[in-house]
């Protein structure tokens, strides 16, 4: 029904106007207890074999809703609902902004991708944190993305940073640092180690002052060049992080300018997760996203290592209840290959650390 209602309806629309109401639709789904309740009762994973424990937090299940649908904390509870394990809110800047001038969201439906030049638009950190205040009433694990304020210079991006994170930190399950936005300039640069190292010290700082020490992640772009991949992996190990999403879009197609997402970015992203299982093994959470579009996707990561996998453009062309089918079929999958949990299933098929190539 789904696939009917975008070809002959959805897809006719601009995509920015159809995502805006979906996160209207949502944030009115999260403002209504029974409803929400009665859905996340219907839809959220239940089952105990697909619980997930990773950097000290509890996943109903492995699979979550990726940072940029919901950029300003309005509808996680709703998302939730819908079935996802987890809800990445962002990315949230220091700053509210009004992000790039439209239009600057464009589906490749052919390719089941999407490309954006978004340019981090939100309200800022102080009217997120206000949202993520409120009490939830329902279960749903939130993880906040934070990015830098575009009019600030790559010389004040530190303390940018660390402005956003000390308002949000103190609020979030897990804290993301994004520095692999395509859509900001100058942004990627400080992937390079030497401006990332103080950047993260300083985030650090504030994370673990928060009350219950909010675990913080590093989020990595698919261009990244293998030796810099490692590079940022050693890094997070140098530094103690909790653990690495790779990945973010990609500016490797032929397109409209910005970061492309989708089917395109699967292999490039199983190959960049692949290769920091191999670095890092399990000493970091992996969190594999790029891609994802369907059970054999999930199931692939967590087999090459991820415990959680999240996904976007998947939901946009799978549909409402996406995210709550592929729970139904993990836990399926699961006792059909005579596991009892997920974690039982997380890095089986990855090499030991330090026996690839990329681990030498």
């Amino acid at each position: 029904m789904y696939r009917l209602v975008f070809s002959q309806v959805l897809r006719r629309f601009d995509a920015e106007a159809v995502h805006h109401l979906t996160v209207r639709a949502l944030a009115l789904l999260s403002a209504l207890p029974l409803v929400k309740r009665l859905l996340h009762k219907a839809l959220a994973p239940h089952d105990p074999a697909l619980r997930v424990s990773a950097f000290g937090v509890h996943f109903p299940g492995p699979l979550g809703l990726a940072a940029g649908f919901d950029k300003d904390a309005a509808c996680a509870e709703g998302a939730a609902a819908l079935g996802f394990g987890h809800v990445e809110v962002g990315t949230i800047t220091a700053h509210g902004q009004p992000g790039n001038p439209r239009p600057r969201l464009f589906r490749l439906v052919r390719e089941r991708a999407v490309i954006n030049r978004m340019g981090f638009n939100n309200a800022g950190a102080a009217a997120a944190a206000r949202r993520l205040r409120r009490v939830r009433g329902v279960p749903v694990v939130v993880g906040v993305n934070i990015g830098k304020t575009k009019v600030v210079p790559e010389s004040g991006a530190a303390a940018d940073y660390v402005a956003g994170a000390r308002q949000l930190a103190p609020l979030a399950d897990y804290l993301v640092v994004n520095v692999s936005s395509p859509n900001t300039p100058g942004l990627r640069d400080l992937q390079a180690v030497s401006l990332l190292r103080p950047l993260l010290t300083a985030v650090k700082e504030v994370a673990d002052g928060t009350p219950r020490r909010t675990p913080l992640l590093v989020k990595i772009a698919p261009d990244l060049a293998d030796e810099d991949v490692d590079a940022v992996a050693d890094l997070a190990l140098e530094l103690g992080l909790d653990g690495i999403i790779a990945t973010n879009t990609t500016i490797r197609h032929g397109g409209e300018t910005g970061g492309l997402s989708g089917r395109p970015l699967k292999a490039r992203s199983l190959e960049v997760l692949r290769r920091l299982r191999a670095r890092v093994g399990d000493r970091l959470t992996l969190v594999s996203v790029g891609g994802v579009e369907d059970v054999d996707d999930v199931w692939e990561r967590l087999l090459a290592g991820a415990t959680l996998v999240q996904g976007y453009t998947g939901w946009v062309y799978g549909g409402p209840l996406w995210a709550s089918t592929i729970h139904r079929q993990l836990s399926r999958r699961v006792r059909r290959h005579g596991f009892t949990s997920i974690a039982d299933v997380i890095g089986r098929t990855a090499p030991a650390t330090g026996t690839s190539e990329a681990a030498r």
